[in-house]
């Protein structure tokens, strides 16, 4: 049973998440607020909102280890398995931005606060106020780049709509009840699941509830490689990153002082800085193809072999 209502619970965690996204965007566009900006917040935020909810959830019920665990292990599902997946079926990738002089920084120097931040064992909340602060810098960087790129990732099929207040409301509110409740029972049926498993905490947040909270990443990208702008999907990525990263354990941190066993969890945080490398050298070297999905999903066959074996 709990099986189902874990599944359930993640189900109901992305659609509120979605719900949120959607409706947040059509009231935006309603008030005349620039595409810009519309875009702008929405890659910062919106897939990272079922991370969000979880973590938060997760550190406001003193389950810290699977907070964490939900943050490092969507932040590895991302890089090996999202993007691995789109340059192994994504036909041609010739993008137009220079991803590795403009977005490079942005792979690797969250990475590099959070090992910087753990080395004594445990995110506290100056910690915590100090990833909220990155979140800013990120923003700020977001609203002085190309706008035309970040116009792109708005839904055109809003535009047309006619606004509706009652509906936006009435759906807000289902994605907020959907959002947290699915948060909720998503960390109690884990919970319950590592306990009839004998696995850690830790274990269900890395695998069942990262998987879980990283599949409106490898939705959008999908669709995106479908369209044809499968570039688009290594933005996204990097800007979910950074949001977990920041806003998340930030969020998480704040609520709750987020301790790490630093001896237990560290093939764990090689293969985060390992999948964060190998981006940063296929940005650098631009082998957006088979040859950097190979090189991303061996890493995560890695990652899987060694924490089940």
């Amino acid at each position: 049973m709990d099986y189902v209502v874990f599944i359930a619970a993640m189900a109901a965690l992305i659609y509120g998440a979605d719900f949120i996204i959607k409706e947040s965007e059509r009231i935006a566009l309603h008030f005349n607020i620039s595409h810009f900006v519309i875009g702008a917040t929405l890659v910062a935020f919106g897939t990272s909102l079922p991370e969000m909810a979880a973590s938060m959830m997760a550190a406001s019920q003193g389950k810290v280890d699977m907070a964490v665990a939900n943050v490092v292990g969507s932040v590895i599902f991302n890089i090996t398995l999202v993007l691995g997946i789109v340059f192994m079926i994504a036909k041609s990738m010739m993008p137009d931005r220079d991803l590795f002089s403009k977005d490079s920084a942005w792979v690797i120097v969250p990475v590099v606060i959070f090992f910087i931040m753990i080395q004594d064992g445990v995110i506290s909340r100056i910690d915590g106020i100090l990833f909220l602060l990155m979140m800013v810098s990120y923003l700020f960087f977001l609203f002085t780049s190309n706008k035309d790129e970040l116009e792109c990732e708005l839904d055109e099929e809003l535009e047309k709509e006619k606004f509706d207040w009652k509906k936006s409301i009435v759906l807000l509110g289902i994605g907020f009840v959907l959002t947290i409740g699915g948060a909720n029972f998503v960390v109690e049926s884990g919970t319950s699941i590592a306990r009839n498993l004998h696995v850690s905490e830790w274990i269900i947040g890395l695998f069942l509830i990262s998987l879980g909270t990283s599949l409106p990443e490898l939705v959008v990208s999908l669709v995106a490689v479908k369209k044809g702008n499968a570039e688009m999907s290594i933005g996204n990525i990097i800007g979910s990153n950074v949001a977990n990263f920041s806003m998340v354990l930030g969020g998480s941190a704040l609520l709750q002082p987020l301790t790490i066993d630093l001896v237990a969890t560290k093939f764990d945080m090689l293969i985060l800085a390992s999948a964060s490398i190998a981006l940063l050298f296929i940005l650098a070297n631009k082998i957006y193809n088979k040859a950097g999905g190979i090189f991303l999903l061996t890493i995560l066959a890695l990652f899987i072999q060694n924490s089940f074996s």
